[in-house]
Parts: structure tokens; sequence; C-alpha cells
């Protein structure tokens, strides 16, 4: 496989989790301030996410 598709692929993968992080932050932002609810949902999604990432990142750390 080429290898400027597998950046392509890491690229597009990086800027879609940064979106969404983005707009569960901003979602329960605004669930906490405007209707006075703590969304333990997206608190969870959030963990789960940044987990991921770094169990990820320590693993291609380790591999290279």
């Amino acid at each position: 496989m080429d290898e400027r598709a597998i950046l392509h692929r890491y690229k597009a993968t990086r800027w879609a989790l940064i979106t969404g992080l983005i707009s569960i932050v901003l979602w329960f932002q605004y669930d906490l301030f405007f209707n006075h609810i703590i969304r333990w949902d997206f608190l969870i999604i959030l963990t789960v996410m940044v987990i991921a990432k770094l169990f990820a990142r320590f693993y291609y750390m380790k591999k290279n």
C-alpha cells in the first residue's frame, strides 16, 4: 500500500476524532450550563475515546 494513502487515512481519522471530541464537549457544556443536566453518557464516551487514543499512542510508540 502506498504511504500517502496511509498518511491520508491517518489524518482523516485524526480530524474525525478531533471533530467528534469538540462536538461532544460542546454538547455536554450546553446541557450543563443551559439545561442544568449532567449527561454521564457523554463523559463515558469521552473517557473511552481518551483511553483508546492513549492506548494506541503507547502501542505504536513501543512498536517503533
